[in-house]
Order: C-alpha cells, then structure tokens, then sequence
C-alpha cells in the first residue's frame, strides 16, 4: 500500500504592518513666484504647513511677507508656481471657484477692518449671514465667539467703544465666525502696544490648543514669533533664507537676516568690555558661545574648566527658554595662557555650541 503524502499549506506571513499614512498639510506652496514689474515679490518659495501648527513668517518690510500670506487665499495670483489649500490647488480658481475655498480661511489684518455703523456682534455675524446662516444659528455662534474671545459683555458696543486690544479680539471672532481650517493673520499686533500685544498672542495660542486651528502670521517682531510659533519662515528679497522650529532658529541663526532680526532679543557683550577688546592679544580671550538643547542644560562652564584647569569666568548673558527649550548665548572669558583659548573653543563646539572668539581683554572684564 503506497504511503500518503500529506502536502503542507504554504505558510503564509502575516503582513508587516503599514504606516498610517502622513496626513495632508493644510498649506502647500511650490515654487511660488510673483513679480510687480522687474522686483520680485516671490522668488520660488516652496513652504507646507501641517495641521494644527503655528507658523510664523517674518522678515523686513518688502521681503515678500503681505504677498505670500495674500497668495494663500487668492488675493494675488501667482506668475508660476502652486498654492494648495487641504489639498486643492487654488493657482487658477476664478472668483467664483474661489468661494468655498475661503470659507475655509478666516483672515485677520493689523488695522481690524471693522464696520464702524454695526455693533460688535453684527460685525461677528456678518460672515454668517453672507453665508445664509438662519438668524438663531447666527446669534448662537456670536455668542460661543464673543465669549472666546473674551468680550461676552461687549456684543452691543461698536467699535468707537472699544480699545485697540478689543477690536483685535472682535476682528478674530469673526475670522472664526465661519469655522476656518486655516487662520492668516497679517501683522496682526504691530498697531497694539506691547501689553495688549501679549494679550492678543495669548489668546491666539490658546485658539490654537482649544480649536486646533493651524495658523499662519505674518510680522516684522522675532518676539511675536517666539511668544507664539512652532515653526518660523525668514524671508528676504522674496526668497526663504531660513526656518526651522523656533528654539532652533532663534539658538543658532545661520542667516545674516536672521540673525539681524534678533538682535534686539539676544545678548550683547556690554559696551565697556566691546571697546577694550584686542583683535590679536590680551590676558583673557573673549568668547561668545551660543547654544541650545542639551548643550545648554549641562553645566558647560564647570567642565571647561576642570578641562583646562584654570577658572572660567561668565562676562555676561544668560540661558533662557523657547518652546520649553533651554536657548542662550553666553560670553566666557578664557586665559589667554598657551593652547587654552583654541582648546575652549574646541570642546564647546564638541558640545554642540556655536563658538567665537571675539578678541582679547587685557584686565578684568
């Protein structure tokens, strides 16, 4: 009796399991250009801005700032290149086709852009009833905004009534009066003082955690970018010339640009030491180091010195905090005694830190 053979069943393996595929940024620009005559305005930016972020995009007055943010919502059209809304490409939508896409845009402006002859919940409503929003929704949805914002007791004042602070707030209830995916605001404190500024930011912030809002500000102050960003963009002459998360770029700018714009914010060697340092020689060599992350965190000056068995002195500057990351630039001075100073230098950028030596004192700083 011949013997049975019993095949196996081919194994099969289970399939690896896939990545969740990476969702759809809210914003997606491609090589974008626009020109007004011989200048350009853009000059091939590409940039994306995923949902739920804070984007901030900053640079000097005529770096391309107003353009892009009016680029985002068809205000301007583009020479070449590509906007693309949720995934949509917006580059050449008529008017009409345009419509539905900025419903899903709210836009804020530095100058409120209020109806002055309607009270504070009929500027809130106005989208809604274009919109063909029946009243009791209107009034429901003005009173949800207005308590938002923070002015639930202002919905029947106008805006001769209300304070630069407040007519910002009433100009952000109504950019949200329509649901927006998407909030752009352009320049939206640089007419506030700084109080109200911070206010203003505050809330912004919070919109963004309460509602997940992605938003996209425009502005000339590095200090509105650190309050309030995840993410920044620096423009000059219409092209992107850095970004990167906030504590990153405001820890090592590698742009001249950028590193213009924080100069207001970051530390500086005080003046009488900047006037008695020697380009070539002195008793203690004068370093500025930047640095960031764990580099900021660990006790630097305490190993370098062990490291060079000699006190470091700190001349000035300090580590402070950005997106909950240690930033900061310090000024060591170092004896300037045979191999020190470039042995410094040496195990500061071994730490991650941007190093350079200033010059020379000849007493102490």
């Amino acid at each position: 009796m011949a013997a049975m053979v019993l095949e196996r069943a081919p194994q099969v393996r289970p399939a690896a399991p896939s990545s969740p595929p990476m969702p759809e940024p809210i914003v997606r620009v491609v090589e974008a250009e626009r020109r007004f005559g011989a200048t350009a305005a853009l000059n091939g930016v590409s940039l994306k801005v995923d949902r739920g972020e804070v984007l901030g995009i900053i640079g000097r007055s005529g770096a391309g700032k107003s353009t892009l943010i009016r680029c985002l919502n068809g205000l301007e059209r583009l020479d070449s290149g590509r906007v693309q809304i949720e995934g949509r490409d917006i580059t050449g939508l008529d008017e009409r086709q345009l419509q539905p896409v900025r419903r899903r845009i709210g836009m804020i402006f530095q100058h409120f852009n209020l109806l002055a002859a309607k009270t504070v919940a009929a500027n809130v409503a106005l989208p809604l009833k274009i919109a063909g929003v029946p009243a009791a929704r209107r009034q429901a949805r003005v009173r949800e905004l207005l308590e938002l914002v923070g002015l639930a007791n202002r919905a029947d004042a106008y805006p001769a009534q209300l304070s630069g602070g407040q007519k910002q707030r009433v100009g952000i209830a109504r950019a949200l009066a329509a649901e927006p995916v998407l909030l752009l605001c352009d320049e939206a404190t640089s007419a506030l003082d700084p109080e109200t500024t911070g206010s203003i930011l505050a809330l912004l912030k919070d919109i963004n955690r309460k509602l997940g809002l992605t938003i996209v500000l425009i502005t000339h102050e590095m200090e509105v970018i650190r309050k309030v960003a995840d993410r920044v963009v620096v423009l000059d002459q219409g092209r992107i010339v850095e970004e990167g998360p906030v504590w990153q770029v405001f820890a090592t700018p590698n742009s001249p640009t950028t590193r213009s714009l924080l100069q207001s914010l970051r530390p500086k060697l005080p003046a009488g030491i900047a006037v008695r340092l020697d380009p070539v020689q002195g008793a203690s060599a004068i370093l500025q180091v930047d640095l960031a992350g764990e580099a900021a965190r660990s006790p630097l000056i305490g190993r370098l010195a062990a490291l060079l068995q000699t006190p470091v002195r700190l001349v000035h500057g300090g580590i402070d905090h950005v997106q909950g990351e240690p930033v900061g630039t310090l000024f060591l001075g170092v004896p300037n005694r045979g191999d020190a100073p470039a042995r410094a230098v040496r195990f500061l950028e071994e730490q991650g830190a941007r190093v350079e030596r200033l010059g020379y004192v000849d007493d102490d700083a």
